[in-house]
């Protein structure tokens, strides 16, 4: 057992440890501390984050197409052989100028308009006319290479069946709402896509627009829904995923220039900027906008950039080698955002090539400013009408072939038979409608129209009708 006398010494010596402790803590009378100096504050570097002068590429920047169209190019496209000498019979009533021989020993093949057709009737009572070459006397129907050769459904079901997939019903809903078997949707969806890639190709081409806004869309894939990996996984994935939707539009017309499918690397972006191009007219450089993707200025430049030789430093020594630097035509500027928890935090402009004075000529001609918003808006579109990008939805994804058959169709759709309000034309006289109806007072219009591209608001069954022809036909004044 412990004394208390152990106690008395143990407290007594935890009080001469506070007294000291004290003594020592205590300050000292008369002495006064000196503050140590202010350090002075030092200005902030001006233009830190200002973008530097682009000093040119040592190398040209490579495009795979590029390449491929050097090293095959195309064949030259033939002569137009010399019209049908007009004959002493009875002008036939039925315009065959759209229609061309498909046969391969015909001269007249795949030229429209030189007068070698003759319409005749329905074979067999059958829905379609029946055309003759009177060059190689052959015969064929209206519907040869279109989706409707060959088929013994309806056409109006067909039109409908489409119509659905390009208003965004998914390949099961639109065949539970038509009552016709999946398989048969998918193989309407398929060859439609086929004629509608054609379609399109043979319409944008010569495109004049002074201002191209460019973005890309990823979609879901289908194993985050059925839970096989997690959500982190899926956004580590989405950088490296194929199924990621690009987009270049005119924001003037809302016509859709280019869409399509493939990873977001810098591959594919040379490949968009490639079809954009393809599509622009040859004289004509378009003020490009973009989100803060830097593979987009490394496309731009490859299409369109020069070798420049920079100025001397020095008076002597060898000269600096020579820069692959953009044409001054070239405007391009981003729009850079800064996320924080999936939120918008700020919102940057900067000019990548060319002047901000040249840039802010062109777009105060619309009175805006820099901005992607239009092509952001054409995302909500593309969500709404194309069941295998939207969200939450049970029609996500499988491959890239069906998503891109899905966005062909739409981009056919889009641009020539959906008119858009924002795009609308006042009527001069208003027109009467049929019964007690007001009367109409705007023209509908598309943006296909609004570029310039055709006259009228096409239907989906007169776009499906149209024959491609192989190769460009000769402008008739």
């Amino acid at each position: 057992m412990v004394s208390h006398l152990f106690y008395y010494q143990l407290a007594l010596l935890a009080l001469v440890w506070f007294f000291v402790m004290l003594h020592v803590a205590w300050p000292t009378r008369g002495v006064t501390s000196t503050p140590a100096p202010a350090q002075p504050i030092k200005p902030r570097r001006k233009g830190v984050n200002e973008p530097k002068p682009f000093d040119g590429l040592t190398k040209r920047p490579p495009c795979a197409l590029c390449e491929r169209d050097t090293v095959h190019p195309k064949p030259p496209c033939p002569v137009p052989p010399e019209p049908m000498p007009p004959t002493n019979r009875r002008p036939r009533e039925i315009d065959t100028s759209q229609h061309f021989c498909p046969h391969a020993g015909c001269d007249y093949r795949g030229w429209r308009g030189l007068g070698n057709l003759r319409a005749n009737g329905h074979p067999s009572g059958g829905p379609w006319r029946q055309f003759h070459c009177t060059s190689c006397k052959g015969y064929f129907l209206e519907t040869h290479g279109t989706i409707f050769h060959g088929k013994q459904a309806a056409v109006e079901l067909m039109v409908r069946v489409l119509a659905g997939l390009a208003e965004g019903l998914g390949i099961r809903a639109t065949a539970r709402v038509f009552e016709v078997d999946p398989n048969t949707v998918l193989h309407w969806l398929v060859e439609a896509a086929e004629q509608l890639r054609a379609f399109c190709a043979s319409f944008l081409c010569d495109v004049h627009v002074r201002q191209l806004q460019l973005d890309e869309l990823y979609a879901m894939l289908r194993e985050v829904k059925s839970g096989e990996i997690s959500e982190d996984e899926a956004i580590k994935r989405l950088e490296r995923s194929p199924y990621w939707v690009w987009t270049a539009m005119d924001p003037e017309s809302k016509l859709l220039v280019v869409i399509d499918v493939g990873p977001r690397t810098l591959a594919m972006a040379q490949c968009v900027v490639h079809q954009v191009f393809q599509h622009l007219a040859p004289d004509g450089v378009p003020l490009f906008l973009t989100d803060g993707l830097k593979d987009y200025g490394t496309a731009f430049l490859s299409h369109c950039g020069q070798w420049m030789q920079p100025a001397r430093r020095r008076d002597k020594g060898p000269l600096p080698k020579p820069r692959w630097m953009p044409v001054p035509q070239l405007l391009y500027a981003q729009v850079v955002q800064s996320y924080r928890r999936r939120r918008i935090v700020g919102v940057k402009y900067q000019v990548v090539f060319g002047t901000m004075e040249r840039v802010a000529q062109i777009l105060a001609a619309c009175g805006w400013k820099i901005n992607t918003a239009f092509v952001e808006r054409l995302n909500l579109d593309i969500r709404q009408r194309v069941a295998a990008v939207g969200r939450r939805v049970n029609t996500l994804c499988k491959g890239e072939d069906g998503l891109r058959h899905q966005l062909t169709v739409y981009h056919a759709y889009d641009n020539f038979c959906l008119p858009h309000v924002s795009l609308r034309q006042p009527l001069l006289v208003p027109e009467p409608t049929h019964g007690r109806g007001s009367a109409k007072v705007w023209r509908p219009c598309t943006p296909a129209m609004a570029a310039g591209l055709t006259d009228h608001v096409w239907s989906l069954k007169e776009v499906l009708l149209y024959r491609v022809p192989p190769w460009p036909q000769p402008q008739t004044v």
